[in-house]
């Protein structure tokens, strides 16, 4: 028998219904299973997992909008997936996890011999539960990770774990996929100087701060192909601090004194385009919509991009024994316009989106 679908979307799915589900999952007849924004009984619910953790087929699992309600779900799902052996995807966008949440599922999760995509988007985490994503992308060498990550619209994480969960991006041998929009990078107030310090340069604000630590994790980076800004504050300054510091890394890279690389700032944009094809990226997607980025300079880094794609640098292939992403569309509660896993194609700055429409609109689509 072939396995086949089950989507079902906001609708009340009785005990009957369940134990249908049940049935197909434990025949292995479903590889999708789709139940966003259903409502169920926690006892329907414990059962579902239980058929989870039976299957030997299910690719992708979806439980968007509000499926796991509690930190009792949060333990169900939690013991499905630590018996499950085939689940590559898992959608949670829009569950109230918050960080008790996460840390019930993340022993499953880190350990899941096959997860490469996850989606946590607007489930409520904070700097205790991104510190334990992070273990979720291991450097080079060290097990198999996550390929594809969405963290939208989580804001209560702070600068400081942003930097850290930077730190980790730059060091992942898997992650190609980035999602970080809607969350407000640049919600932190700026630090007061201190008394009789003087300033050589400008102050850096928090999401321009992020925006630096974010272009090394990109510059180092020999995997990431998509990243996701869309709707997090950055400013113009920010993109530039994203032009620069990229820059900055991979001419650091190059063994430059500290000397020239003063000499680049003043130059910094002329400079990118020839040093780029030296020391190409990977990223080909960089969404800045609903930002306060100029167009002139959001033209300049898909330049950048450009010139990085002439030079033809192949990602590592997947996994062996894992199907394409696009296998298993679809993937986002907020569409992307990107086929994942795709060489083809121009590098992209995406510069507009949906104007006036909110993110629990865009979710709702």
């Amino acid at each position: 028998m072939l396995a086949a679908s089950i989507q079902v979307s906001g609708e009340p799915l009785s005990a009957v219904e369940v134990q249908d589900i049940c049935d197909r999952l434990r025949e292995d007849g479903v590889r999708l299973l789709s139940v966003r924004g259903c409502r169920v009984s926690d006892r329907d619910f414990g059962r579902l997992c239980r058929g989870v953790a039976a299957s030997r087929c299910l690719a992708q699992l979806n439980l968007n909008l509000g499926v796991v309600s509690s930190i009792g779900r949060a333990r169900h799902l939690a013991d499905a997936l630590a018996a499950n052996r085939s689940l590559q995807t898992l959608f949670l966008h829009g569950s109230p996890l918050l960080d008790a949440g996460l840390e019930a599922l993340n022993p499953a999760l880190a350990a899941h011999p096959a997860l490469v995509c996850l989606d946590l988007g607007d489930c409520l985490l904070g700097d205790a539960a991104l510190a334990l994503i992070c273990g979720m992308l291991p450097p080079d060498g060290a097990k198999s990770g996550l390929r594809e990550l969405t963290l939208s619209a989580n804001p209560r994480i702070s600068t400081k774990a942003w930097a850290r969960f930077s730190v980790a991006v730059a060091h992942s041998s898997q992650l190609r996929v980035l999602n970080l929009d809607y969350n407000p990078l640049g919600k932190e107030p700026e630090p007061e100087p201190e008394p009789g310090l003087v300033l050589m340069g400008p102050v850096l604000s928090a999401g321009d701060q992020i925006a630096s630590m974010l272009a090394v994790a990109v510059a180092s980076s020999r995997t990431l192909e998509v990243l996701d800004l869309e709707g997090t504050g950055l400013t113009h300054q920010s993109a530039q601090v994203l032009t620069i510091f990229f820059l900055l890394f991979l001419l650091f890279l190059s063994g430059l004194t500290a000397h020239v690389l003063v000499l680049v700032l003043v130059l910094v944009l002329q400079v990118f385009l020839d040093m780029v094809e030296n020391y190409p990226t990977c990223l080909r997607v960089l969404v800045l919509a609903e930002n306060k980025v100029s167009p002139e300079l959001q033209q300049q880094i898909s330049d950048l991009l450009s010139e990085g794609e002439e030079d033809g640098r192949e990602a590592p292939p997947p996994p062996p024994g894992h199907a394409p992403s696009c296998a298993l569309q679809p993937i986002r509660e907020k569409p992307l316009p990107w086929l994942p896993n795709s060489n083809s194609g121009p590098p992209t700055v995406m510069l507009t989106s949906g104007v006036g429409e909110s993110l629990l609109a865009e979710n709702e689509r």
